[in-house]
């Protein structure tokens, strides 16, 4: 095949090939797409609106279309099914996924409710990784909706910093309790190699693959297979991709370390801040007391440090408990990471006692 030509819609076999054995996969079920999965998942949102799926009345003329987002969660999925009116109900997480109590709840009463963000691995912000029992439930869940989708977004899926942590296969679950075409599974190597320059692949049932390709083929005569060759040709396999990551792993490590050392220090024991201890990812979330990250960020930023804006974290920007705080240490240099961080540590000591004493 001669990669500067058009063809092969689908994307090259071995890249294919590629992405199933790094994540466990059938190739068969894999289309590439362009260097961003996010684009990929906004594509697979607006086919639901306008085309709906598998026969099932198109979202948008629907009299109204409710996502789940597990919060706190990632920003840009958040804005995506708000640039679609698509209505966003807040999930709270718990250490082992969002709180599948609730979820369960809401998608069983309701048929409105379509679909459910979820990073399954060292999420974003805080680097919780979803148990085999959470996969198990939102596997075998009863969904008032027939048409109802879960948007895996296995962005850190290979971003270990330690040991890795194992997520059980979601999509041969769907498929063995009887739900195959509930899952669309997204991932690229855009944090992997550079961004921008990276592949992004979804993968589905044999079902809504081929109605994801019949679009596809009006939409596009096809993306870059010379990226995917030159991504091929230096990753090479799983376990080109495992060394790359074990050499990322060995930059991110000690900077991950430095941001939970300050907190450790200085507000361990507090009462005024709490945190998760990620394996993994990209990131790292604190919460503080309550009403109180706004002014924590608001005085970062006065004193030359800015940080994720308060609130990004959580549908239409409103954490409800204005706590939370994303924290991302890969930019800085390490010695600037850990004067940010004392500094980050005061602000949130200076916010929470002036909360305290009511000023």
């Amino acid at each position: 095949m001669d990669c500067r030509n058009y063809g092969c819609l689908e994307g090259l076999p071995e890249m294919r090939g590629f992405f199933g054995e790094l994540l466990g996969l059938d190739p068969a079920d894999i289309i590439i797409g362009g260097n961003s999965s996010l684009n990929l998942m906004y594509d697979c949102i607006m086919r639901l609106m306008v085309f709906g799926t598998q026969g099932h009345t198109p979202w948008s003329k629907l009299p109204k279309v409710k996502f789940l987002c597990p919060s706190p969660g990632y920003d840009r999925h958040f804005a995506v099914t708000q640039e679609f009116g698509i209505e966003m109900i807040t999930v709270p997480m718990t250490s082992s996924g969002p709180d599948m109590d609730e979820v369960e709840k809401l998608v069983a009463s309701d048929d409105s409710v379509k679909g459910i963000w979820c990073v399954p691995l060292y999420s974003n912000p805080q680097g919780i990784c979803y148990s085999d029992e959470t996969v198990d439930r939102l596997s075998a869940m009863k969904c008032a909706a027939p048409d109802f989708r879960i948007f895996w977004d296995n962005a850190y899926g290979v971003h270990h910093l330690y040991e890795p942590v194992v997520l059980k296969d979601i999509m041969k679950e769907c498929a063995r309790r009887g739900n195959p075409d509930r899952v669309l599974y997204f991932f690229s190597t855009s944090k992997i190699t550079y961004p921008g320059a990276g592949v992004a692949m979804v993968s589905s049932s044999p079902a809504n693959c081929a109605e994801i390709l019949r679009h596809m083929t009006i939409q596009t005569i096809g993306y870059d297979k010379l990226n995917q060759l030159r991504t091929l040709q230096f990753l090479k396999n799983a376990d080109g991709v495992k060394a790359q990551m074990a050499r990322q792993a060995a930059l991110l490590r000690p900077k991950f370390e430095a941001v939970l050392n300050a907190l450790e220090k200085e507000l361990a024991g507090t009462g005024l801040a709490s945190w998760e201890k990620p394996r993994g990812g990209y990131f790292v979330a604190v919460d503080t007391l309550d009403g109180c990250a706004k002014e924590t960020v608001r005085l970062a930023k006065e004193a030359g440090v800015t940080l994720t804006g308060a609130g990004a974290t959580f549908p239409y920007k409103r954490d409800p408990r204005d706590r939370n705080i994303r924290l991302a240490p890969s930019f800085p240099p390490l010695a600037e990471l850990e004067l940010a961080m004392e500094l980050f540590c005061v602000c949130v000591k200076l916010a929470a006692v002036r909360k305290l004493l009511g000023r």
